[in-house]
């Protein structure tokens, strides 16, 4: 995909994927291969990447789309870079966020976090919470 044509996001934030989109991938393995390649790539990319990695079991064809996707918006964005700088505040700052029944397949919650230390990024996470929440306040 080195001379493919770049895209200007890597998802689509608002669209989910069921387990059931599409046809299924002739080869699982390489799916699988490259799934895992980008979930060390795309550590600033967390979201994009972890939607690839829940169908890593059954890929379909819509879901190696979306890998094609992220790799385009990577080459697109090869120029940008992570800047850390000196910071004189020591100022903390955490934000979080959860979509309440955000899967669509199991209808769990999304939940994710990231803290700052000053301008630093120095700690993030998302994961799909283990529980059916039964309202937005309890899945938050």
């Amino acid at each position: 995909m080195a001379n493919c044509k770049p895209v200007m996001i890597p998802i689509d934030t608002k669209g989910k994927l069921s387990a059931d989109d599409g046809t299924k991938v002739n080869d699982a393995k390489s799916y699988r291969s490259l799934a895992r390649a980008l979930q060390y790539l795309m550590v600033t990319y967390a979201f994009a990447v972890q939607q690839t990695c829940l169908h890593m079991h059954d890929p379909c064809g819509l879901h190696q789309a979306l890998l094609k996707r992220i790799l385009r918006y990577v080459r697109g964005t090869t120029h940008l870079g992570l800047h850390l700088c000196a910071s004189t505040e020591l100022l903390v700052t955490a934000y979080s966020d959860a979509d309440w029944a955000g899967c669509l397949d199991t209808r769990q919650s999304m939940s994710g976090f990231c803290d700052f230390l000053g301008d630093a990024l120095v700690s993030w996470s998302s994961k799909r919470q283990p529980t059916v929440s039964r309202s937005s306040a309890e899945a938050e």
